[in-house]
């Protein structure tokens, strides 16, 4: 005897079950019932069809109930909404377009009602210009309103992944949008530092972004309509989109004793049979376990739904299948970027108490030297015993790939040595040797197993400075252009040499672009006796948390006057100009093109014209920093496809910076040393280290008794006139010769300067003057000074400069900080 099997709702769960049910069953009964006109579309590709990706309205439609009849011997109802059940009887009250209100009969009942959008209960709710998106009828609405009339503006409310693909394809459309989200962030499944890298891409492309902004109603305007924000603010557009969540649409089962969690979901075990006998439920409106955890939730997408509705076929066929829960895998592109997540997030983590540990790495899409390479900012999350809890990443190129890699080893519970371990394939086109799934699982294993101690950006706020050093080892160039407040500068490949400037009582919390010099120069303090901290993700994660959309006015509404939201418009003309050069630096990640930018500017004449091309995405930023920096003039900065960003920049002619403004384009300190003291000689040195340390260009001018400090021993008598032989006799004979100012003690003193220092790991005069010269100080002796006391550069240490007052003078001209000492 055959069974009879309603579906209530098609798209991904009705449909999907439908169809496995016929291909198990030939002789079953099976009738569907939409209360739509459309059975089976594709309801992710919508927001496509708004912005013109998708061209024909037809690719839309899956399935037609002409065609699963066809093909599949089922009963399609449309517009047939099913409206109660009797679950004792083993009936469904429908109402009918065609047929009016009727009962069916089931043997079996599969709900698949799926969700609607929230609609909150504020003033104007009802206005025709609000528009929700879950279904062709309301795309055709909107498709319509933005191709028919002369509409210029849109406002989006929701920042989840229905509200961003929408403002992305408004765009796209040609319209002005604006983006409001009550939360601090976009999309709700990104980590803050991640969800970042999407908003600032929206925002290079033109969409205005309100965060932490609640609406309060709307208002009718005479032409367009008003969204009202907290504190009589207002935005004015041509339409709005709704798009702040959904909600289980099953009102329906209302008294019918099927069980519903406390936001309406559907209740189902493991087979995703219902509390009662013979129902079963799949898609957005059911209450899910999570895969990682085992606690419960909802998670409404469309790969879960169909297996789902698969799993729910097989069931009724007699297969033994079961559903063992939902990961939460998700994916969303916005203009040339992707971000992807699987698994839990840090906010999920946080909220069940579950101990988790998390690395960032920044690996490129494929191999460097192959072009078109991007980066990837990947993120993964792991117990402290190394079980992969979830992973999130952003990129051009590649991230689909590598969330997916992960997700499956999620599912089998991986560890992250499996991720270390895993041989994925290999060609300069599609990845690296090391993949940066690999990339992840090492820095995780070095993490896990006490190589490094890492340290992440949200831990700074609560970093203590008088235990503390913060350590930028990244080039000077890239310091200059931005670094993390209160930091200290060595580039790691000066920090054997000039570990010494580092107070060894202190936790050492280096940084550098994205992670890696700052391991491997945490590799050397430790192995030196140092305890040291590395910043996961670098100070590329660092930028993008302290990520905040760019103001705009938004004007206040009491005036009543209809003010439109505006943001950048993607048409404006641009001037022709005459480039000099070109410079392509796409597959080079941060500082290489910086450090391209910079060769190549100084290449230039004043006023000629560099044009560069780039794939790092922090180049965006970067380069405005540098131009500001330099005193260059950023005319163009474009991101196009895929994520390539082509900056024009101008040299400016010298004269074409205010005098005023000269000493600021490179900030610049100078000094006379006069002094022959041990404790004069020290504070010098320690002014010069701290002012070089922070970016300044530092001219040091010893005369007289200051050239003491200068002296190197003598290994023998030089022959020397009867004053210069005076001097000798009165002029220590190098810097470790020094007395005190004060309270010398026949030389006792200053041995015990040197002491109280040593032992409180105080740098010493020598390695002070050491750590200058590492750092560019530039040291010169008065060559009157010289002359005068029978001096010679021989007697000099190595690197000396001998200038006169009018060297000193000319640098002075152009300090903004000058010392005599």
């Amino acid at each position: 005897m055959s069974k009879k099997v309603l579906i209530v709702g098609g798209v991904a769960g009705g449909a999907s079950a439908a169809a496995r049910l016929r291909r198990l069953d030939e002789h079953a009964d099976i009738i569907l019932f939409e209360k739509g006109p459309y059975i089976s579309f594709a309801n992710c590709g919508l927001p496509y069809y708004i912005g013109g990706t998708i061209a024909d309205r037809e690719r839309l439609l899956v399935q037609t109930p002409k065609g699963m009849a066809d093909r599949f011997r089922i009963d399609v109802r449309i517009q047939s909404e099913v409206i109660g059940i009797d679950p004792v009887k083993r009936t469904v009250q429908v109402q009918s377009e065609e047929r009016g209100r009727y009962e069916e009969s089931y043997d079996e009942l599969i709900l698949s009602p799926g969700a609607r959008p929230i609609v909150p209960d504020l003033p104007g709710k009802d206005h025709p210009l609000i528009h929700t998106v879950r279904n062709i009828p309301d795309i055709d609405r909107i498709k319509d309103l933005i191709t028919s009339h002369n509409n210029q503006s849109s406002i989006v409310i929701g920042g989840g992944f229905i509200g961003v693909e929408m403002a992305e394809n408004l765009k796209e459309a040609g319209l002005e949008v604006t983006l409001v989200e009550g939360n601090g962030q976009l999309l709700a499944p990104f980590d803050p530092e991640l969800a970042a890298s999407i908003a600032r891409e929206m925002e290079q492309h033109g969409i205005n972004l309100l965060f932490s902004e609640r609406v309060q109603g709307f208002r009718s305007l005479t032409q367009g309509i008003g969204v009202e924000l907290a504190g009589g603010r207002m935005l004015t557009a041509d339409l709005v989109i709704l798009a702040i969540g959904v909600t289980p649409d099953t009102a329906f089962l209302r008294g019918s004793g099927v069980a519903l969690g406390a936001r309406g979901h559907i209740l189902v075990v493991e087979t995703l049979e219902t509390n009662i006998p013979h129902i079963y439920a799949a898609g957005d409106a059911i209450e899910i376990t999570d895969y990682v955890h085992g606690t419960k939730t909802a998670v409404p997408l469309a790969g879960p739904a169909n297996k789902q509705g698969r799993i729910i076929a097989d069931r009724i066929a007699g297969l033994p299948s079961v559903y063992k829960g939902t990961q939460g895998s998700s994916i969303i592109k916005v203009f040339g970027l992707t971000g992807a997540s699987t698994g839990s997030n840090e906010k999920t983590l946080k909220r069940l108490g579950v101990s988790y540990q998390s690395v960032i790495v920044h690996p490129g899409s494929h191999a460097s030297y192959y072009p078109g390479a991007s980066p990837i900012t990947l993120k993964l999350l792991y117990t402290p015993e190394g079980k992969i809890l979830g992973a999130q990443a952003v990129g051009y190129d590649g991230v689909d790939k590598r969330i997916d890699a992960i997700a499956t080893a999620i599912h089998f519970g991986g560890h992250i040595s499996d991720l270390a371990e895993l041989e994925l394939c290999y060609a300069p086109p599609y990845s690296s040797a090391k993949d940066p799934v690999n990339m992840a699982g090492y820095a995780a294993e070095n993490n896990a197993a006490g190589r490094v101690q890492l340290f992440t950006y949200d831990q700074l706020d609560s970093r203590k400075t008088d235990q503390t050093i913060l350590l930028d080892v990244r080039s000077a160039l890239e310091h200059k252009n931005g670094h993390i407040p209160e930091s200290l500068s060595i580039p790691v490949d000066e920090l054997r040499e000039r570990m010494h400037e580092l107070d060894a009582s202190k936790e050492i919390w280096v940084y550098c672009q994205v992670g890696l010099r700052g391991y491997t120069a945490a590799q050397i303090l430790r192995q030196h006796g140092y305890q040291v901290k590395n910043l996961s993700g670098g100070y590329k994660t660092y930028r993008e948390s302290q990520y905040k959309p760019a103001s705009f006015s938004v004007p206040d509404g009491s005036s009543g006057t209809d003010q439109k939201a505006s943001g950048h418009s993607s048409a404006e003309s641009k001037p022709a100009l005459q480039i000099d050069n070109d410079l392509n630096v796409c597959g080079l990640s941060c500082p290489g093109p910086l450090m391209q930018v910079k060769q190549a500017m100084d290449q230039l004449a004043a006023g000629q014209i560099l044009r560069v091309t780039a794939s790092d995405p922090g180049f965006y930023e970067d380069v405005k920093a540098w131009t500001a920096m330099s005193g260059s003039e950023l005319l163009q900065l474009d991101r196009g496809k895929g994520g390539i960003i082509e900056a024009v920049i101008a040299k400016q002619k010298p004269s074409s910076l205010p005098s005023s403004d000269i000493a600021a384009a490179e900030p610049a300190s100078t000094m006379v040393v006069f002094s022959g003291d041990l404790d004069k000689a020290i504070a010098s040195f320690i002014i010069a280290n701290g002012a070089a340390a922070s970016g300044r260009k530092v001219t040091m001018f010893f005369t007289f008794w200051g050239l003491s400090i200068l002296r190197k021993p003598q290994p023998q008598k030089l022959s020397k006139t009867m004053l210069g032989r005076m001097f000798d006799m009165m002029l220590p004979g190098s810097s470790r010769k020094l007395g005190l100012s004060k309270m010398n003690m026949l030389g006792a003193g200053p041995k015990l300067i040197r002491s109280i220092m040593s032992g409180n790991n105080v740098a010493s005069l020598e390695e002070l003057i050491q750590s200058a010269a590492a750092q560019g100080v530039e040291m010169v002796a008065c060559q009157m000074s010289m002359d005068v006391m029978g001096i010679r550069q021989e007697e000099l240490m190595d690197g000396i400069k001998i200038g006169g007052v009018g060297y000193y003078l000319g640098a002075a001209a152009s300090a903004n900080h000058n010392l005599f000492i």
